[in-house]
């Protein structure tokens, strides 16, 4: 830590930093800064939306495999029972 001052009237005042700050700084072009404001936003939402997409894209192709998974027996069952019953009876030949 530095010494403190002698003299409290020494002592740096935040509002001294700030026009110092201020007054070092280059001059804002607020046309710029809100274009770069806009053009980053989109390119944010963007990738946002893109990655929303992959991961609904995943979720809903799990659900349906699931749900093919789950239903694929019976479907298989109920079509080989139907053509069972359809089936011509076999005929037996008295040769």
């Amino acid at each position: 830590m530095s010494p403190e001052p002698d003299n409290p009237a020494d002592l740096p005042i935040l509002t001294d930093a700030v026009e110092d700050a201020i007054a070092a700084a280059p001059p804002l072009d607020a046309k710029a800064m809100q274009s770069a404001i806009v053009a980053e936003t989109l390119k944010l939402a963007d990738s946002l939306l893109h990655q929303a997409a992959k991961d609904m894209e995943a979720t809903l192709f799990e659900n349906v495999f699931d749900r093919l998974r789950a239903q694929l027996p019976e479907l298989i069952d109920r079509i080989l029972l139907e053509q069972a019953k359809s089936a011509p009876e076999p005929r037996i030949d008295d040769d």
